[in-house]
């Protein structure tokens, strides 16, 4: 019988927690799209803190409850600063998830 390959999950590297300031970023921009500059901020940050290659901000994922929350007063009122852990695995991805205090 032909054994299927199963894909290994990779490993966890590097674990942290960061109080990330958003406010003065999103600061620069219109109104209609303060939410988006807060989501690039925030990737931006974790890629100069995490030690991404390249700084690629591609390699950034932002958990779903993380982003609903960026977004839940809105485009033109997003969080000032939001609380996040950042886990960073050995293929050189970064998974962001909020924290729940």
């Amino acid at each position: 019988m032909a054994e299927k390959t199963k894909k290994s999950e990779p490993k966890l590297v590097l674990e942290r927690e960061y109080i990330v300031p958003l406010r003065r970023e999103w600061l620069k921009v219109g109104k209609h799209k303060r939410a988006n500059r807060a989501v690039k901020a925030l990737k931006k940050f974790l890629a100069r803190h995490m030690k991404v290659y390249d700084r690629d901000l591609r390699k950034i994922k932002i958990d779903i409850i993380l982003n609903n929350e960026l977004r839940f007063r809105g485009m033109r009122k997003p969080l000032a600063k939001v609380h996040v852990k950042a886990k960073k695995f050995d293929d050189g991805n970064v998974r962001v998830e909020l924290v729940k205090i």
